[in-house]
C-alpha cells in the first residue's frame, strides 16, 4: 500500500515539478539572454559563493567552542540555533535593517562619533542577511561533526598528551575536511534561490539575482519568452548545485564508539577567552535584529492597516493547507523508500533542483491561456509551497520510517496489518514525535514565505509577507515592524501547537 501511494505521489510530483519546467523550456525557444541577464547570473553565484563562505567561517569557531565548552545555557543556545529556520525572511530582514539600516542602531553611533555611516543596501547587505540566515544552519551541520567523533578518540589524545596544535591536526581537521564541504555546498544551494533578501537589500541593477530578474520579468515587463530563458538557467544552475552537494557528501571516518561520556578537559587561556568571545559575538549577533524586530513591533501593533487582516487570514490559509500536503506526501514517499523502492528518494528530492519562481513561472505560462492567473494565486501557492516543503519533510521522516519498518515491518505483515489500519494504530503513534515537527516546521515555513505568490496576487488576494514587503517599500517601517511581529507570532505559534502534537502522550 505505501508503495503504491508513494509510487503515485512520486508521479505526480514528477509532473509537477518537471511540467513547468517543461513548459518554460518549450517557451524559451522565443527569448534570446541579455547582457543584463548574465550579469544577474554572475551576481546569483557570487552572492551565493560569498554566503557559503563566510557562514561557514564565522560557523566553523562557533561549532568549536560549543563543542568544547560547558556553561549554563548552552543547551538554549544550541536549540536557539534553529530559529532562523522558523523565523520568515522578511522578519530577519526588517530586524537587520533595525541594527544596520540608515537609522539603525548602528550608524546611530557612527553619527555620534563624525564617522562615516553604513550601508546595508547592494552586495553587503545580502551577504549580511545571508549569513544571519545560514550561519546557524552551518553551525549545527558543523558541530554535529565534532559530536559524532567518537569519546575513545578523544580519551585516546587525552592519554597521549596532545597539545592543542596536535588535535587539530590528527582529530579536528579530517573532521572538518569531511564536514565543511557538505556545509558550504547547502549554503550555497540555498543562497541561488535567494529572492526575498535580494528583493528588499539588493539596491538597485548591479545587485540582481536570476530569481529577482524572473519576478520582475513577470510581474512588470510581461516578458514571458526571457523569463522563460531565465527560469532555465536557474534550474541548471540549482540542479548543477544540488548534484555536487549530493556527490560531495562523505562519511566520517573516525568509525564507530561505544557512546561513552567524556569528561572535557578543553585547553585554557587565551584559548578559552576565544572561544567565550566567539560565542558572546555570536549571540549578540543573532539576538541583535530578533529584539529589535520585537521592540519596533510592538508600537506597529496598534496601527497596523486593514490589508494586514485579510493577508494574515490567506498566509494562514496556505500555511494550514500546505504543511498536511507537504507531510503527507513525505510520509508516504518515506515509507515507500523504507520498504526497497529505492527510486522514490531521488523523486523526493526532485524539487531542490528548481525553485519556487521557476515553478511559479511554469504554472503561469500553463495557467495564462484558459483563466486568470489572480484567480487561483491561493491553490498554485499552496501548490508551489508544498512542494518545495516536501524535501525538507522527507528527510526528516526517511529515518525514523526506516526504523519503523525494520523494527515492525515483519509483525505488521504477519497480523496483516495494512492500509488505514497500518496508518492508525502503527505508523502515526510511532512517528507522532516527526510527524509533528515536521508539520510545524512545514507549517511556520509556509507561513512567512514570500515567493510565488508575489507573481499571481493582486492587493485584495496578498498574504502577509507580501503586504509588509509593500509596507516596507512604502516606508511605512512602524506598521512593517508590526506586521513583521504579528507574523513571527503566527509562525512560531503554529510550530508550537504542531510540536506540542507531535510530543503529546510520549515521554520528552
Amino acid at each position: 500500500m505505501a508503495r503504491r501511494a508513494g509510487a503515485l505521489i512520486a508521479a505526480g510530483l514528477a509532473f509537477l515539478t518537471l511540467g513547468p519546467v517543461g513548459i518554460v523550456m518549450m517557451q524559451a525557444g522565443e527569448g534570446a539572454l541579455s547582457s543584463a541577464d548574465y550579469a544577474a547570473l554572475r551576481f546569483t553565484v557570487l552572492q551565493a559563493a560569498l554566503s557559503a563562505l563566510l557562514s561557514v567561517a564565522c560557523a566553523a569557531p562557533l561549532a568549536r567552542a560549543l563543542a568544547r565548552r560547558r556553561f549554563p545555557g548552552r543547551g538554549v543556545l544550541i536549540a536557539a540555533l534553529g530559529a532562523p529556520f522558523l523565523l520568515p525572511v522578511l522578519v530577519a530582514v526588517l530586524g537587520l535593517l533595525a541594527i544596520f539600516g540608515r537609522a539603525g542602531v548602528v550608524n546611530g553611533a557612527l553619527r555620534g562619533l563624525a564617522l562615516p555611516e553604513v550601508s546595508i543596501f547592494g552586495l553587503g547587505g545580502v551577504l549580511l542577511a545571508h549569513v544571519f540566515l545560514n550561519m546557524p544552519l552551518a553551525t549545527r551541520m558543523i558541530l554535529q561533526g565534532w559530536q559524532a567523533i567518537p569519546a575513545e578518540r578523544l580519551r585516546l589524545a587525552q592519554s597521549l598528551g596532545f597539545r592543542p596544535a596536535d588535535h587539530w591536526r590528527h582529530i579536528e581537521r579530517p573532521m572538518l575536511r569531511d564536514v565543511v564541504p557538505g556545509a558550504l555546498l547547502a549554503v550555497f544551494a540555498i543562497c541561488l534561490s535567494s529572492f526575498a533578501v535580494v528583493l528588499v537589500l539588493g539596491g538597485g541593477p548591479s545587485a540582481t539575482t536570476i530569481e529577482l530578474a524572473i519576478y520582475q520579468a513577470v510581474r512588470f515587463e510581461f516578458d514571458l519568452p526571457r523569463a522563460a530563458m531565465l527560469a532555465l538557467l536557474q534550474v541548471t544552475v540549482c540542479g548543477g548545485a544540488v548534484a555536487v552537494a549530493a556527490w560531495m557528501t562523505a562519511p566520517g571516518g573516525f568509525g564507530a564508539g561505544l557512546d561513552r561520556a567524556l569528561e572535557l578537559h578543553p585547553p585554557r587561556g587565551w584559548r578559552r577567552l576565544a572561544d567565550a568571545g566567539v560565542i558572546l559575538l555570536a549571540a549578540a549577533f543573532l539576538a541583535g535584529p530578533l529584539v529589535a524586530v520585537l521592540l519596533r513591533g510592538l508600537p506597529g501593533l496598534m496601527a497596523l492597516p486593514h490589508a494586514v487582516w485579510p493577508a494574515l487570514m490567506t498566509s494562514l490559509l496556505v500555511a494550514v493547507l500546505a504543511a498536511p500536503l507537504a507531510v503527507g506526501s513525505a510520509l508516504a514517499l518515506a515509507l515507500g523508500r523504507a520498504q526497497g523502492t529505492r527510486w522514490l528518494e531521488p523523486a523526493a528530492m526532485l524539487p531542490m533542483a528548481g525553485s519556487q519562481l521557476v515553478l511559479g513561472t511554469g504554472l503561469f505560462l500553463m495557467i495564462f491561456p484558459f483563466a486568470s492567473p489572480a484567480a487561483v494565486a491561493v491553490p498554485v501557492t499552496v501548490l508551489v509551497t508544498a512542494i518545495m516543503a516536501l524535501p525538507f519533510a522527507y528527510r526528516m521522516l526517511a529515518p525514523e520510517a526506516r526504523a519503523l519498518v525494520a523494527d515492525y515491518g515483519r509483525l505488521a505483515g504477519s497480523l496483516n496489518l495494512r492500509g488505514m489500519a497500518a496508518l492508525r494504530l502503527l505508523v502515526i503513534p510511532r512517528l507522532r514525535r516527526p510527524l509533528g515537527f515536521s508539520l510545524g516546521l512545514t507549517a511556520a515555513l509556509a507561513v512567512g514565505d514570500l515567493g510565488v505568490i508575489a507573481l499571481f496576487a493582486t492587493e485584495d488576494g496578498a498574504t502577509l509577507p507580501l503586504v509588509i514587503s509593500r509596507l516596507m517599500g512604502s516606508y511605512r517601517m512602524t506598521q512593517a515592524a508590526g506586521a513583521a511581529l504579528l507574523l513571527v507570532i503566527c509562525a512560531f505559534g503554529l510550530f508550537w501547537i504542531c510540536d506540542r502534537w507531535g510530543r503529546g502522550g510520549t515521554e520528552d
